[in-house]
């Protein structure tokens, strides 16, 4: 998750990164390495542990694009499943990218007083109050599929990006074509047994929430 909170100067841009500690298993140290620190473990920072979280926050120039990735001393590295994009690197993954849109300047600030300006700058903030509400809309459909046992926030980001975004998507989900979005993510993924999710998320669609808590403590990993 990024957030981004610009400065007086306009120039710089302070972004906290925040990573969930279950997105890398049994790291005791984790750092986002990136084009703004050339990719190098030793002048990146460590990153701030709590309960259910790792936290940093870099100060970014403005105006720029940056890639990105998390990376843990055991060696095992994650993509930021809220970043602003994602772009194709070696080795067959991808990486984050976070956009540091530029500040408004004087010039921008003065322009503004002038009436007819002053009016398409109205007519703009309309238009983006409007996309916000459409956004928290369509977001407030989608469910949160880490309820299912043996899904967490990268298989749950995997899955939305394949087009299932509700209990009821997972559960017509054919098994095949749950396997083959865990193979396209490599390895790591490929331990995984989605053989319950349909089922569990059918009863999830349900509510039924009370048979499958029942069912998921039988459960271990999905299976």
């Amino acid at each position: 998750m990024l957030k981004k909170e610009f400065v007086k100067s306009k120039t710089t841009a302070k972004v906290t990164f925040t990573l969930p500690i279950e997105a890398i298993a049994g790291a005791k140290e984790v750092r986002v390495l990136g084009e703004f620190n050339n990719w190098d473990w030793a002048t990146a920072p460590v990153m701030k542990t709590n309960k259910t979280n790792y936290t940093t926050t870099i100060n970014l120039e403005t105006g720029k694009t940056y890639e990105f990735r998390y990376k843990a001393d055991n060696g095992l590295w994650a993509n930021d499943w809220a970043a602003d994009n994602y772009t194709p690197a070696p080795y067959n993954v991808d990486n984050s990218v976070i956009v540091v849109p530029a500040g408004k300047g004087k010039a921008t600030a003065k322009a503004d007083t002038t009436a007819k300006p002053k009016k398409a700058a109205t007519k703009k903030v309309a238009v983006k109050k409007t996309i916000a509400k459409k956004t928290v809309k369509k977001a407030a459909k989608a469910d949160d599929l880490k309820k299912i046992e043996g899904i967490g926030p990268k298989i749950a980001g995997l899955l939305n990006e394949a087009g299932i975004i509700t209990f009821a998507d997972l559960s017509k989900a054919p098994i095949k074509k749950l396997r083959q979005v865990l193979d396209d993510a490599g390895s790591r993924f490929r331990m995984h047994d989605p053989k319950t999710w349909a089922a569990q998320a059918k009863l999830a669609a349900k509510g039924d929430w009370a048979q499958l808590k029942t069912w998921q403590g039988e459960l271990k990993g999905g299976k």
